[in-house]
């Protein structure tokens, strides 16, 4: 391959990298961060050596960084990052100022120089923002108080960032430039940001949405994708001149265009970019852990590393506590936070250019950051298996299960949406019923409606005997697991077989399952709420309501009788789907008949 040029080559081996090892790291269950990682560390300086310039496609990389906060900004209404000024503020300065202060007071305490372990304090504070919100939002956690609290604590360290950056060249003393020329290149600096900022702000108001618009009109697609990454670059380049966070000025135009209708087209568009950019950013990450000063100072990098994650997890841990926090998000939280953040490479490397401490130093303390990247997935999963398993109620109310015999003739298993309606009516024609749920806050929310529900599992026969199963009549399954519904029919057939199962199925396997073990009166849960959906589109579209119903009811017939036409053949798909064909063409075809013999009887009409 000595004729292929650099980035075709380089190129092949990062792709082939992510593709070998990520789904590997996905199916041992480590995640795809651990897999990019790997990926990283197997090409590196430091592995087979395959690539060898790390820092110029690490500098490449940090795009993805930058096009995952333009993405989030994008998601974020003014209003909405208005509301979240105090959180950013508020708990961001105290976990930045904290984490720093505690840092750098061991670090002196151990005997460190003070601008040496303030600096490192400060870079060691900061968060991978990157891991941090990929992580949420494979978690479903961005939503969440505790997604929203670690987004702000997140965007505040990248606010941050800039005066820490500002503090370098004082701290290492530059020579050759006066305190007068100091105040004045730092007043110029000022004033260029406030510029940049202000630019931003009001080009994202005035103009930004007009250009969307002019372009769209041209109707060339792939255009529009050239601007919507013509923009974030453009901005990121803005910022990147005046010695700003490239990620925060992509954010602050996400949030500019929030409210654009060319939000979802925008997103559409730099999605792919994103990935790809982040996984290699992640590979950069990988073989940039220097190995060489791990081998040379063992010890001293384990100190570092074991020592600032120990003082962040703490610190985070506790502020998280105080933002009262779920038990079972704090860990995820405050893992996701303690690692050390791609901010710090920079930090690092400007702090060694301004002479505040060696190369050798800044190299420690880049390693150390980069090998808490590469741990901080494994302690999630750490977590994952020994602690919240543990913690998994330690927010739920305990309530004692039920422990009075009962003797109504219907048990209800599972008080949920489809449960209720059934209790409901049931309650209204004066019939009573044992009701079981599982879920402790769906017991203390209905039992605040005045609904008499009885805390327990009904997959314990213990239970089901407790709730009187062996004198009742009928049992309405009810609960939402698959699992669960089916192992409940298997206990109830063997223990109390006389006891008739009215069942809700969630889908077709569901219903096939149940109808497996003998279980023949099911519904559907969504099957008759879409008939009448079904039946108001129709009506909409000037049908008279009487054959709307008509032709609802001729569906749903239709659909009952095809359900058992197929379930003789339920393990052959093929012939599953000829016999759906034929029968969606059959009731089709039926129906235009039926619909041309009543264009040809003309109008009915109805009297009184």
């Amino acid at each position: 391959m000595e004729h292929a040029p650099a980035w075709l080559v380089n190129s092949f081996i990062y792709l082939a990298a992510a593709v070998l090892t990520v789904p590997l790291a996905k199916k041992f269950g480590l995640g795809s961060i651990i897999g990019y990682l790997a990926a990283g560390i197997a090409i590196g300086p430091w592995g087979l050596g395959l690539v060898t310039a790390v820092q110029d496609i690490l500098h490449f990389a940090e795009f993805g960084v930058v096009l995952m906060l333009f993405l989030v900004g994008l998601e974020l209404e003014p209003h909405r990052l208005w509301n979240l000024r105090r959180p950013i503020f508020g708990w961001g300065s105290a976990q930045v100022l904290g984490c720093a202060a505690l840092l750098t007071g061991a670090a002196m305490a151990l005997g460190v120089n003070w601008q040496t372990a303030l600096v490192a304090g400060l870079g060691l504070a900061l968060s991978s923002t990157a891991i941090a919100l990929q992580t949420m939002g494979e978690r479903n956690l961005l939503p969440t108080s505790s997604g929203q609290a670690g987004f702000s604590i997140l965007l505040f360290q990248d606010v941050a960032a800039i005066p820490i950056l500002a503090l370098l060249p004082l701290l290492g003393a530059l020579a050759g430039e006066n305190e007068a020329v100091a105040h004045t290149h730092r007043a110029l600096e000022a004033i260029k940001i406030i510029a940049v900022i202000g630019g931003i702000i009001l080009g994202g108001r005035l103009l930004l949405r007009p250009l969307l618009r002019w372009i769209a009109n041209s109707g060339t697609p792939e255009i529009f994708t050239a601007a919507s990454l013509l923009l974030v670059v453009g901005i990121a380049t803005l910022m990147q001149l005046v010695g700003l966070s490239m990620a925060l000025g992509a954010f602050l135009a996400g949030v500019l265009l929030a409210e654009s209708e060319y939000r979802r087209e925008l997103e559409t568009d730099i999605e792919p970019f994103k990935g790809l950019l982040l996984g290699l950013f992640f590979i950069a990450v990988g073989m940039s852990i220097d190995f060489g000063v791990l081998w040379k100072s063992p010890g001293l990098m384990a100190v570092i590393l074991l020592g600032f994650l120990g003082l962040k997890l703490a610190v985070i841990y506790g502020l998280a506590a105080l933002m009262k926090l779920p038990y079972q998000e704090r860990p995820v939280v405050a893992v996701l936070l303690a690692q050390g953040g791609e901010f710090a490479f920079v930090v690092f490397q400007a702090a060694a250019g301004a002479r505040v401490f060696s190369a050798e130093t800044a190299s420690l303390l880049i390693g150390a950051v980069a090998l808490s990247m590469l741990i901080s997935p494994l302690l999630l999963l750490a977590a994952d298996k020994l602690l919240l398993p543990r913690w998994a109620n330690c927010d739920t109310p305990q309530l004692e299960e039920i422990s009075e015999p009962q003797d109504a003739p219907i048990i209800i298993a599972g008080f949920g949406r489809y449960g209720q309606i059934i209790g409901r009516m049931l309650l209204a024609q004066g019939i009573p019923a044992t009701v079981l749920e599982h879920d402790a806050d769906m017991v203390e929310t209905v039992r605040a409606f005045g609904y008499r529900v009885f805390y327990g599992d009904a997959t314990r026969l213990d239970l089901l005997r407790t709730a009187g199963a062996a004198s009742a009549k009928i049992l309405v399954l009810s609960v939402d697991s698959m699992e669960q519904s089916l192992k409940i029919v298997d206990l109830v057939r063997e223990h109390f077989p006389h006891l008739q199962i009215v069942a809700r199925a969630r889908d077709v396997t569901h219903w096939n399952a149940l109808r497996d073990r003998g279980v023949m009166r099911v519904e559907r849960e969504v099957f008759e709420s879409s008939l009448r959906s079904a039946r108001t589109v129709l009506e909409l579209l000037g049908q008279p309501p009487h054959e709307a119903r008509q032709t609802a009811m001729r569906f749903r017939q239709h659909n009952l009788e095809l359900f058992e036409q197929m379930y003789p053949h339920r393990k052959d798909r093929t012939k599953v789907i000829a016999v759906a064909t034929q029968g969606r063409l059959q009731l089709e075809e039926q129906m235009a008949q039926e619909r041309e013999q009543l264009r040809q009887r003309g109008p009915v009409r109805w009297h009184d």
